[in-house]
């Protein structure tokens, strides 16, 4: 128990002397014809010229954008410092769903997330760049596309999760823009079909991705994530499921990032030469 209090104050202390420094980064979407702001949070041993780092890609919800993290959860920015590695907040619009959608051709956010903004935080900072060293995560929305993504890009990330995802879209057909994006669902159901994450475990073939997924058991999203956990064990997929107490909140997902930031390190640790 000592040894355990013993942990506990360090790891407070340390969250208190954090140097990091928070960028915004600021990069055009070709695809999009747009500008896009994006948080970047260096730690203290960052150097331009110094060692490469991991990176980290945090994703909102819905109604976010690239600030959110630093309010959701407040130690985000001792985080870079505790685990030596750069993250990243991209602005991925109030209701993108992360999607390249089939209908706005201003709302191409696979594109941007899992290419151009890629490009631009490894041209601009000094990043290990391979998929061994590359995360990503998201709440709520960002949950969602934190695992779309990574599902659909081996190449680009070799560890993923979500906390309170919305891991199945079909259930909400008229909420969140996500109709703006695909399509009134009863007009076009295999686009919803195609698109929602619980449907593209066919994607996944145990070796190429190492990802976990949480969810409060009074959250909304909690149903879909029990059945992506189900689907998956069916399947025999490696993967890491985690339901603990807690709804849809801001204490829930200050709480998971905790947890996934070591699953992160864990992974980062594995993959060294």
């Amino acid at each position: 128990m000592k040894k355990l209090i013993g942990f506990l104050l360090v790891f407070c202390a340390s969250l208190s002397l954090h140097a990091s420094k928070i960028d915004t980064l600021v990069v055009h979407s070709t695809v999009m014809n747009k500008d896009i702001k994006n948080v970047v949070i260096t730690p203290d041993s960052y150097k331009k010229n110094g060692p490469k780092l991991p990176v980290v890609y945090l994703l909102h919800g819905a109604g976010g954008d690239h600030k959110a993290w630093l309010s959701k959860a407040p130690n985000i920015e001792a985080y870079a410092d505790l685990y030596n590695v750069i993250i990243v907040c991209p602005d991925g619009h109030k209701t993108s769903w992360y999607f390249d959608s089939p209908i706005e051709s201003n709302m191409q956010y696979e594109t941007y997330i899992s290419k151009e903004l890629i490009t631009g935080v490894d041209s601009n900072y000094n990043t290990i760049a391979d998929k061994n060293h590359r995360a990503i995560t998201g709440y709520s929305m960002g949950g969602h596309g934190a695992l779309y993504l990574a599902f659909r890009h081996h190449d680009v990330w070799g560890v993923a999760a979500s906390m309170s995802g919305g891991l199945d879209i079909r259930g909400f057909p008229l909420q969140w823009e996500i109709a703006k994006r695909l399509g009134v669902y009863a007009d076009s159901p295999e686009t919803w079909e195609q698109n929602t994450v619980i449907n593209m475990t066919h994607l996944l073939d145990g070796e190429n991705l190492k990802f976990m997924f949480d969810c409060g058991v009074d959250d909304f999203f909690y149903d879909a994530n029990v059945r992506l956990h189900k689907k998956l064990l069916e399947r025999r997929i490696p993967h890491d499921y985690i339901e603990r107490p807690g709804a849809h909140t801001n204490q829930y997902w200050a709480n998971s990032i905790i947890y996934q930031m070591v699953f992160f390190k864990d992974f980062f640790n594995s993959t060294k030469k």
